[in-house]
């Protein structure tokens, strides 16, 4: 462990190194899962087929660490309205960069919807402003500015923060208070709901990659994924202990890579096949990654300044990557291209959301956070790290 790099919760422990590096993994694997999509010929052929399980990868590494940084401050110096402060100000500068880098994107495409209709600028200033205060918008709704249901329309994994608030806030107010075999029965009871809604479909998309909208069942998706994933990081941080690992990032590394990657399990007549692949994914192998992870350790310094990049970039490469590919499936789809023409678009996609994420890591995100820390948190504790 180490207490270097910008990606830990705590303003004083130290941290798992290597969950900052597998953070920063899941992230990047991400972006590929959303190049992929724009190549989809149905929702059960994402070529890059389970990246929507990142989120419940995310969400276990932010109970996992909320829990370790957190637990036993509240018994010491930390208050409802400190913590509060703190994650608004180490998780909302980037919303709000996210969706203005969305809205930007968004008239740069022609302010028009898949459909082709043109969508007032009022309308997307609508959509903005709910966006800058993760306010989702409701399907149909005159300013759903792309016509596809979703939440936040100008930067669609914002969805994901919206839960992350959430977890945040049930943490504060009642899980952290639960005793460990409390909540360890309560998370048994959402990881049965969760496998029950994967295996039984109820997201009518065939896999788990649900809470982006309002629609259907959505909600209820997203706060199982949310209820379990972020709960099991809560209970694994309290009865922690490490267990002897070699080579954990790389092994962990490869895992993620081959589980995103496994095709759609299943034809669509027998959309439970890849549910049960989904639930065992996130109620099993995810815990487990992050279990190995916490327990293993860098070697060298190379190693550890691979982590910490990787966990700076983390949070910034997944809230800003998409408004380009926004643009980059309108360009696609306009065309008829397949990846096989566009690969090189799709390296620079990526190579460049890297570049960007780090470059608004360092020019806003970090210079953004030390000054609402100093205007608003006590003797100006610095707010610099988070998941």
């Amino acid at each position: 462990m180490s207490k270097t790099s910008s990606s830990a919760f705590s303003d004083t422990k130290p941290h798992y190194e290597l969950l900052d590096g597998l953070r920063g993994v899941a992230a990047l694997l991400v972006i590929w899962y959303h190049v992929f999509e724009g190549f989809a010929t149905s929702p059960l052929d994402q070529r890059f087929n389970h990246g929507y399980l990142a989120v419940d990868f995310f969400f276990i590494l932010s109970g996992f660490v909320i829990g370790y940084a957190y637990d036993d401050r509240w018994r010491t110096t930390l208050t409802l309205r400190g913590f509060f402060r703190r994650r608004l100000i180490r998780l909302h500068p980037m919303v709000v960069l996210g969706a203005v880098l969305g809205a930007v994107a968004y008239v740069v495409q022609g302010s028009e919807r898949w459909d082709g209709t043109a969508v007032p600028l009022s309308m997307v200033f609508l959509a903005l402003l709910l966006n800058l205060f993760l306010l989702p918008v409701v399907p149909g709704a005159a300013h759903d500015v792309r016509g596809n249901n979703e939440m936040y329309p100008l930067n669609g994994p914002s969805w994901s923060l919206f839960f992350e608030y959430i977890g945040n806030i049930l943490y504060a107010l009642f899980l952290r208070r639960m005793p460990t075999a409390f909540l360890a029965f309560f998370v048994g009871l959402a990881g049965v709901g969760l496998a029950s809604y994967s295996i039984l479909g109820l997201s009518g998309y065939g896999h788990l990659g649900v809470g982006w909208s309002l629609i259907d069942h959505n909600l209820l998706g997203g706060l199982l994924r949310l209820l379990f994933s972020f709960g099991i990081g809560l209970v694994m941080s309290r009865v922690f202990k490490p267990v002897k690992v070699r080579g954990a990032f790389w092994l962990c590394t490869i895992a993620l890579a081959v589980l995103f990657a496994v095709p759609h399990v299943g034809g669509a007549d027998a959309t439970w096949q890849n549910g049960i692949y989904d639930a065992v994914c996130t109620i099993v192998v995810f815990p487990c990654l992050v279990y190995i992870a916490a327990s293993g350790k860098t070697t060298d310094k190379v190693s550890s300044a691979v982590c910490k990049f990787l966990g700076d970039i983390s949070y910034p490469i997944y809230i800003i990557h998409y408004p380009s590919m926004y643009l980059y499936y309108s360009w696609l789809w306009k065309h008829g291209y397949t990846f096989a023409q566009t690969w090189p678009v799709a390296v620079g996609l990526f190579v460049g959301n890297i570049i960007l994420a780090y470059a608004c890591l360092k020019l806003y995100d970090e210079p953004v956070r030390r000054w609402l820390s100093r205007k608003f948190m006590r003797n100006g504790a610095s707010v610099t790290k988070h998941n």
